[in-house]
């Protein structure tokens, strides 16, 4: 059985980290595939340790937590992790649909806490959340990985220096692997996830959100199960989560945004693209996929391109980021930019960037997406 391997990080430079302040204590709840990727970044941190683990799949949390020794105790339930006094902030990657009733849990404590996108699989859930840390003194902070892409924060470091003049449009895609096998297979259906559009999307949603400066008003959406799982069945059970959308967005100062979604397209060279275009400019990121998706099993570099109106000639950069971070995720290193972030909030205090609100907005447009979808109707957001 294979196990997380602790990181190394004599591997990085000093500018990581030149000291070596007060340790922070995590506790993870869900130990699965995405819980191990945030303890594998929060383990690049220096003064960080995973003292704990939670997981109702003993598979997984014997996976997470063996690497750790008894630095590190495993529990079967959330509550008793709660209960063991073991940590000082926590994450919570446990499967969408378990977010609502875990959170009501951890929201009675005074930790800061990380959850994963969606903040829950439905929007009723997200508002119940919300309305539970009305008062909350330690923050909650939602992860919203993309945002943290060193070519998607240049691009949004370009758009706000007026690199583009005014915005117009955003377009992003994301050409990808299908959904991998989880515990369960609990991310092959829509009552578990949200539906793919909200499971997957609502990290685009909140990424225009944070571009147009806006909120959304008007969503369209065509899309369909065409190509993945056709074949699967569980208890009797069909899968019936989208694979491929087209999504259309409109936003109250007038950008329109545009996503477009293929998720049995492994083999594409940029796996997002991410494109602002102004009166004056077009600035894209191009992002590569995880490495074993590439011809060469190698990690490739992002670039960023600028696009002025008055020239021919685009201004072309790539984008670098150390390898070690890059192999610690799938998400081209945002994990662990996003762990610094957390870390910093832990220990210093302040807002958290990605607030619950801003991840109840992001399940709001996905939510009015699945029901565009499957309505084939526009779907107004008052």
């Amino acid at each position: 059985m294979l196990s997380t391997p602790l990181p190394d990080r004599s591997a990085f430079p000093s500018s990581i980290s030149d000291v070596r302040p007060m340790t922070i204590r995590y506790g993870i709840i869900g130990s699965g595939m995405m819980g191990r990727e945030h303890m594998r970044n929060i383990g690049l941190l220096e003064g960080t340790e995973i003292t704990a683990v939670s997981d109702p799949h003993l598979e997984s949390r014997e996976l997470a937590a063996g690497p750790y020794g008894e630095r590190c105790r495993a529990f079967a339930d959330h509550r008793d992790l709660l209960a063991s006094g073991l940590c000082d902030a926590l994450v919570i990657a446990s499967p969408n649909d378990t977010h609502a009733a875990i959170l009501r849990d951890v929201l009675a404590t005074d930790l800061p806490i990380l959850v994963e996108k969606p903040l829950c699989a439905t929007v009723d859930d997200c508002r119940a959340v919300l309305k539970l840390a009305e008062g909350r003194g330690a923050p909650v902070w939602v992860a919203m990985e993309y945002r943290y892409m060193p070519p998607v924060e240049r691009l949004r470091a370009e758009l706000a220096a007026g690199t583009a003049g005014r915005l117009k449009m955003i377009s992003i895609r994301e050409h990808r692997f299908p959904f991998l096998h989880k515990v369960g297979d609990w991310n092959r259906f829509s009552a578990r996830t949200g539906g793919t559009l909200v499971e997957k999307c609502c990290h685009f949603f909140d990424l225009m959100r944070l571009l147009a400066q806006s909120e959304a008003v008007r969503v369209y959406a065509s899309g369909a199960m065409d190509v993945n799982f056709l074949d699967e069945r569980y208890d009797g059970r069909t899968p019936d989560i989208l694979d491929n959308a087209f999504v259309v967005v409109d936003f109250a100062n007038g950008v329109r945004a545009m996503l477009d979604l293929c998720m049995f397209a492994e083999g594409s060279w940029w796996q997002e693209q991410v494109a602002v275009t102004g009166d004056a400019a077009r600035i894209e990121a191009f992002v590569p996929g995880p490495a074993r998706f590439s011809p060469d099993g190698r990690e490739r570099m992002s670039e960023v391109v600028i696009s002025p109106r008055t020239t021919k000639q685009p201004v072309r950069e790539e984008i670098h980021v150390d390898e070690t971070i890059l192999a610690a995720g799938d998400h081209h290193g945002s994990t662990f930019f996003q762990h610094q972030k957390f870390l910093d909030l832990v220990r210093h205090g302040g807002r958290p960037e990605v607030s619950l609100d801003d991840g109840l907005k992001s399940v709001l447009i996905g939510a009015a997406a699945e029901e565009s979808a499957r309505t084939g109707r526009a779907v107004d957001l008052g």
